[in-house]
């Protein structure tokens, strides 16, 4: 269960009382991500989220701020997408106020230092070094980039180095104006708490935030005609690589027979690529299937790590499964398998009061609405085999497949010729 209101200013604020728990969780979350931003600005919302653990008014430093949730063994970060920012406290019910304050302090009076901001830098030209040297997480950057080129959608949510060296003061500034608005912004509260007095104190937490009118972002293009690939040389002892097709945003009628597909694919440990790449042939120790669900564009992905002498194998092999599921189709048991995880991975999930929290306020700040739980499964419910079938007949197309690489290889036909669906 959860109550959600609005606070004086436009903030749209979700409290999720949950008896069974001894936390609670608050969770700032703004409308705005990589895809808000332009060329000269890329890598401003990602940079930004750091800024805000650099100091306020009132906890001068990065350690004040640290300092205070660390002293209560407080969990606490921040997160960076395409389409929304996140800023979390989790505590010991007890610690309810701090939390609140701490995330309220941080939105409201936070420095932006000009001397923190430029030694911050080479922290997050350190952070995109370590995400660039770690294929597995990389690939799936490249990923995107192949699908939607040269546009907000395609670019690093990191930004460039060039683009990080350039920031000043006045570039944070702007883009907190433009985006950082009360009407922009849900505060997600869930677990163990006494929903009176929240509801009471919560305005004088977050009512200072103005409110103004956010700026949009740029729609997606999206055109393939033809399978695409993109290769990064990298001398590594294993390929990583994500093979996948365009399907569908997150508003679309055929998101969940797309969810079940993925699950189906490559969702589990019983999945058909773990059973055919792993389980029989010992191709990869990780193979899974996932999607990338948007606003406004959508993908299904199959990502895996492999030898690189059997790479081409274990395209071949996923590329059979897409084949399979494509030209037969799935089963009445794995239908029912695949909807029965879903509903038990939720189940699991939502025993947490931050998972509570961003299942919330991610619906919120992306949907503009809230579906339960409950809701969501009697949707999946409601999927027939025909759905799922029809589903893998449209997104395993030939123009639709698209496969992102990083291993010791420069010839992008030898991978070519494996893309045939």
């Amino acid at each position: 269960m959860f109550t959600k209101h609005k606070l004086k200013n436009g903030i749209r604020f979700i409290t999720a009382p949950m008896t069974s728990t001894k936390t609670v969780t608050v969770l700032a979350v703004i409308g705005a991500g990589s895809k808000y931003e332009n060329k000269k600005n890329n890598g401003i919302s990602h940079f930004l989220e750091h800024m805000f653990f650099k100091g306020t008014k009132k906890r001068p430093t990065s350690q004040d701020i640290a300092g205070e949730l660390d002293k209560v063994g407080g969990e606490y970060n921040a997160f960076t997408g395409q389409e929304y920012t996140g800023y979390y406290a989790k505590v010991d019910a007890s610690h309810l106020d701090l939390a609140l304050d701490v995330i309220s302090d941080m939105l409201i009076n936070s420095k932006f230092d000009a001397q923190e901001i430029e030694k911050e830098k080479g922290v997050i030209i350190e952070e995109i070094n370590m995400y660039r040297d770690t294929p597995r997480r990389y690939v799936g950057e490249l990923f995107e980039k192949l699908l939607y080129g040269d546009q907000p959608a395609g670019w690093h949510i990191a930004g460039e180095k060039e683009n990080i060296l350039k920031f000043k003061r006045p570039d944070f500034s702007d883009y907190l104006k433009n985006h950082y608005t009360a009407s922009n912004m849900a505060i997600a509260v869930a677990g163990n708490f006494n929903k009176d007095l929240l509801d009471k104190k919560i305005n004088s937490y977050f009512g200072k935030i103005t409110n103004g009118k956010a700026k949009g972002k740029e729609k997606v293009r999206e055109k393939q005609d033809n399978p695409e690939s993109l290769l990064h040389y990298k001398k590594t002892d294993q390929t990583h690589f994500c093979l996948g097709v365009r399907t569908y945003d997150m508003f679309h009628s055929s998101k969940f027979a797309q969810e079940i597909s993925a699950i189906i694919l490559g969702g589990n440990m019983s999945s058909r690529l773990f059973t055919e790449v792993r389980e029989k042939r010992g191709l990869a120790y990780y193979v899974y299937t996932d999607t990338g669900k948007y606003t406004d564009s959508g993908y299904l992905v199959s990502q895996a790590g492999v030898d690189n002498k059997r790479v081409n194998e274990a395209i071949e092999v996923i590329v059979a499964e897409y084949k399979k599921i494509k030209k037969d189709g799935i089963s009445e048991t794995e239908l029912v398998k695949a909807k029965d995880y879903i509903k038990g991975k939720m189940a699991l999930n939502l025993e947490s009061s931050d998972e509570v929290a961003g299942f919330l306020a991610d619906q919120e700040i992306l949907k503009n609405k809230i579906e339960l739980p409950e809701e969501i499964l009697r949707q999946i419910n409601k999927v027939t085999i025909n759905e799922v079938n029809n589903l893998a007949k449209d997104i395993f197309q030939l123009q639709k497949l698209n496969l992102a690489l990083i291993g010791p290889f420069k010839d992008k036909k030898r991978f070519e010729k494996l893309l045939v669906l």
